[in-house]
Order: C-alpha cells, then sequence, then structure tokens
C-alpha cells in the first residue's frame, strides 16, 4: 500500500465509513457559520446606518420645529409692539410680521414632508395659526379706528398662540427629540462582537473534528476562515464603537447647542410680547405679565451664553426701563420707549438676539445633522467588505476540507 494511502487510513481508523459523510457536514457547517456571519453582520451594519441618518433627519425636523415656534413668537412679538402706535401700525413692522407668518406657513409644509408621522398635528398645527393670524387682523382694524375692542382681540390672539398653537409645537419638538435621541444609539458594537464569537465557536470545533480524525492540529482553510472572520468582527465592532462615540460628542455638543440656542429664542420673542401686552394692558404689566415675562427672560439666560446672553441682558435692560417708567405712572414714556426704532430700542436689541440666536441655530444644526451621517459611506463599504470578506471565508474553509477529503479518498 502506498504510504499516503497507509496514513490515511491510519488516521481514519474505524470512523472511514463515516469520514465522507462527516466531512461534507462539516464543509456545509463551516461555510454556514461564515456566510451567515457576513449577511446578519452586514444587516447590523445596514441598520445601523439607516439608523444613522434617521437620526440625522429628526434632527432637522427639531430644528425646523423649533424654528417655527420662534417665528409664531417673533411675529407675535412684532405684532405686539405695532399696537402700541395707536393704530398707525408701522409699514416695516407690519412687513416684518407678513415675512414671519408666510416663514412659519412655509415651514410647515416642508416639515409635514420632511416627516410624515408629524403630519396630521401639522394640519391642525396650521388651522391654529389661521385662527391667531384673523385675530390679529382684527384686532388691527379696531385698533385703526382706535377703539379699545381691538385688545379684547390682540389678547385673544395671544391666547390662541400660547395656549392653542404653542403646545403642538412643543409635543413635536418633544416627539421629535426622543426620536432622535433614540436613533443615536443605533449601533451595535456588541452584537458584532457576538456574531463573529459564533461563527468561530463553529469554525474552532470544525476544526477540532477534523483533527481527531487526520491527526493534524489544524486545518489551513478553517484557520483562514476564522482569521477573515475574526478581522472582520473586530474591524466592524470597532468602526461601531467609534461611530458611537462620535454620535455622543455630536449630541453633546452642536446638538445640545442648537437645541439650546432654539429654546432662547423662542423665549426671547415670548418675552417681548409679554413685554408689549403689559404696556397693551394698561394696569396689569406689573402683577400680570411681569411675572411670565421674567419666566421667559429666565429661560433665555439658562440656555444662553457668551455673546448670545449678553445681547439678551442689554434688552433686559430696555425692558426694565419701560416697566419702570409704566409702574411710576409714567406709561407714555414707556410706550415711547417700547416702539422707538432707534439703535438702542427694545426693537432693534430684540432683533440683534434674534438674528444671533437664528444662526446659531441654524449652523449647529446642520454640524450636528452632518455628525449623525459621518461616515455613511464608511459604513456601507464595511458591509460590502463584510459580505466579500464573508464569501472568501466560506471558500478558504471549503478548500481546507477538500484537502483532507482528498487524502482520505
Amino acid at each position: 500500500m502506498p504510504q499516503a494511502q497507509g496514513s490515511a487510513a491510519r488516521a481514519t481508523g474505524p470512523f472511514s465509513e463515516n469520514v465522507p459523510r462527516l466531512l461534507n457536514r462539516l464543509q456545509a457547517l463551516a461555510v454556514a457559520a461564515c456566510l451567515v456571519f457576513g449577511v446578519a453582520a452586514a444587516v447590523v451594519q445596514v441598520l445601523s446606518w439607516q439608523a444613522a441618518g434617521r437620526a440625522a433627519d429628526n434632527t432637522e425636523q427639531v430644528v425646523l420645529v423649533q424654528r417655527i415656534q420662534s417665528l409664531l413668537l417673533r411675529a407675535d412679538a412684532v405684532a405686539t409692539n405695532s399696537y402700541l402706535s395707536d393704530g398707525l401700525e408701522p409699514a416695516d413692522a407690519r412687513a416684518e410680521y407678513d415675512e414671519a407668518i408666510d416663514d412659519v406657513l412655509r415651514l410647515i409644509t416642508l416639515a409635514a414632508e420632511a416627516q410624515p408621522a408629524d403630519r396630521n398635528v401639522l394640519v391642525e398645527l396650521n388651522q391654529k395659526v389661521s385662527a391667531y393670524t384673523n385675530a390679529v387682523s382684527q384686532a388691527r382694524d379696531y385698533n385703526r379706528q382706535q377703539l379699545p375692542i381691538g385688545i379684547a382681540y390682540l389678547n385673544e390672539a395671544g391666547s390662541t398662540l400660547r395656549t392653542e398653537a404653542q403646545p403642538i409645537l412643543t409635543a413635536l419638538v418633544d416627539t421629535n427629540s426622543a426620536r432622535a435621541e433614540d436613533e443615536m444609539h443605533g449601533q451595535h458594537p456588541f452584537w458584532l462582537l457576538g456574531l463573529g464569537l459564533l461563527a468561530l465557536l463553529v469554525l474552532f470545533w470544525a476544526n477540532r473534528q477534523v483533527a481527531q480524525r487526520f491527526r493534524r492540529r489544524f486545518n489551513l482553510g478553517l484557520v483562514v476562515a476564522a482569521a477573515v472572520v475574526a478581522v472582520l468582527a473586530v474591524v466592524t465592532a470597532g468602526h461601531a464603537v467609534l461611530k458611537n462615540n462620535d454620535d455622543d460628542a455630536t449630541r453633546d455638543g452642536a446638538y445640545t447647542e442648537a437645541i439650546e440656542a432654539a429654546t432662547a429664542r423662542t423665549a426671547a420673542n415670548n418675552a417681548a410680547a409679554f413685554d408689549s401686552l403689559g404696556l397693551v394692558n394698561r394696569g396689569s404689566g406689573q402683577s400680570l405679565y411681569e411675572p411670565l415675562y421674567d419666566a421667559q427672560s429666565q429661560l433665555v439666560l439658562d440656555n444662553t451664553d457668551g455673546e448670545l446672553q449678553q445681547l439678551w441682558r442689554a434688552y433686559d435692560g430696555v425692558h426694565d426701563k419701560i416697566r419702570g417708567d409704566d409702574n411710576d405712572g409714567r406709561w407714555n414714556a414707556a410706550v415711547a420707549t417700547a416702539i422707538s426704532t432707534d439703535a438702542q430700542s427694545p426693537r432693534a436689541r430684540l432683533a440683534s438676539f434674534d438674528d444671533a440666536a437664528a444662526a446659531v441655530v441654524d449652523s449647529a444644526g446642520q454640524e450636528a445633522s452632518d455628525g449623525f451621517r459621518d461616515g455613511e459611506i464608511l459604513s456601507i463599504a464595511l458591509a460590502i467588505i463584510t459580505l466579500l470578506g464573508a464569501i472568501l471565508a466560506a471558500g478558504a474553509a471549503t478548500r481546507g476540507i477538500d484537502v483532507r477529503r482528498r487524502e482520505f479518498s
């Protein structure tokens, strides 16, 4: 008997009649382990990539809804301040109000297109905005005639805005924020490592079975397959860990900055409206509207620092003068300050703050969205590489067992 055949016979011993079937089963199991790992790991990576995209989309929706919220209150602040002009509404203020409302309606449409889940709620919001603008129009008409009933319509407009429209917007912000933060945790490094470990255990067991029958500790094909699977598992899991860390940094950095600046912008315009309402409703400024103003002003301070906070303090200083004059019985002087158009007027200082806050929101919001989408190409490339690598590993396992099959035969 030739030496090679004798070696194979000695290696197989009493298992000779079962070895071909055993090798077929081991080969099928090893190939299945490699391919299942590749497909499952690729699916996990694709799902993670989709989660990152949804986090970016939801972040953009949060910024968009908060912009609607800020613009609505900006329009109200302008309309309320203009009411103090004794029927002679400034043309530039009317244009600013109209532009803000037009932007609100346009952005509501964009938000409905961007997030179908919000569509029904945004339709309801659109109706509330329409009710608000109708009340403002009626207040204007009566104010031009210098009829006191206009104040009732102005108050009704503000009530509609704050008790019906703003809760809808707040709920939309909260919902989309929750969606965004849920998707930020869409990377699964432990799943990738676990899938790799399971495949390695199967390959290790297959190698032991072959080794017991052929008296060779390692099967080269199975070793190569295991090495490929191990490298893929470590690389993909490492990428997932890095992406998780990057998403956490984006959430704690640009995302939070955008949310805080938008919150401050909304509160500032709300405070400015309360400032003017305190003068419109003579005698109610200190008792009714000042606590509302203080709460919104504190919200601005809590969500700003640096330049934005300085800009708000500049407005707050003029507010103190207005409130002081009104409290001391100098209502006309307070109104004159409130409707002034010079560079140090409340309107000018509010506009400076609003513009600066809007710039921060736009910049930080875009940075956050880009941050969540960062690495998309690498994620897809790794998913493809994982599939190709799994096929390579399956081929190596097949070849390794084929060598033993030829030895046996």
